[in-house]
């Protein structure tokens, strides 16, 4: 299982801060996160996912047992 991490707007979108989530890839993740959650569909396109503090850059990226997820929506400012 996975730690997902949400911050800022994916935060509001899910509704929680984090959660666990049984996936092995980014694509699995996704589709885990929007069933629950249906105002991630909006959000997530525009977000990053880092995979154990690593950008992922595809869908394929692999997500290991007990790795932490973050979900970072664009931020505003610098």
């Amino acid at each position: 299982m996975a730690t997902v991490r949400y911050f800022a707007g994916a935060r509001d979108a899910a509704g929680t801060e984090s959660e666990t989530v049984d996936a092995t890839t980014v694509g699995e993740l996704h589709a885990a996160v929007v069933a629950r959650h249906a105002a991630l569909a909006d959000v997530l396109p525009r977000c990053s996912l880092l995979v154990g503090g690593v950008r992922a850059t595809s869908d394929d990226t692999r997500i290991t047992e007990d790795e932490t997820v973050d979900v970072l929506p664009p931020f505003a400012g610098g």
